[in-house]
């Protein structure tokens, strides 16, 4: 049986940025989420983790939510979160940065666009 046809959660492909902590003491990772579901997430980013591994990952209008790595393949990581979480909020827009500081960045689409020759040179 491949992965796919042992997924049994529905998962909502996109990229966002994500803060992501190995415990209370370790400095803050930050990661890409490339695709995220109610029950996991998978991540890209410079940081070592193996499989069975406990973390959190901070995600927007959410905040820290625990987990443990499921699988490692190269720079990318699967996290089954501990309990299930509601994705839809993740993908709404939040209106002001909560009380950590963290202002997640808007979605690529929602970015003007700009002519580069409107740009000035330094």
């Amino acid at each position: 049986m491949a992965g796919d046809e042992q997924r049994q959660i529905n998962r909502d492909s996109l990229f966002m940025l994500a803060c992501l902590r190995i415990s209370d003491r370790d400095p803050v990772h930050r990661v890409k989420i490339r695709n995220l579901s109610s029950g996991g997430l998978m991540a890209e980013g410079d940081i070592r983790v193996s499989a069975g591994m406990v973390l959190e990952v901070e995600l927007r209008n959410i905040g820290w939510v625990a987990g443990s790595v499921a699988w490692v393949q190269g720079n990318r990581c699967g996290i089954a979160f501990n309990e299930e979480i509601d994705a839809k909020s993740v993908r709404a827009a939040q209106s002001a940065p909560d009380d950590s500081g963290f202002v997640p960045l808007r979605p690529l689409a929602a970015v003007k666009q700009v002519d580069p020759g409107q740009l000035r040179k330094i």
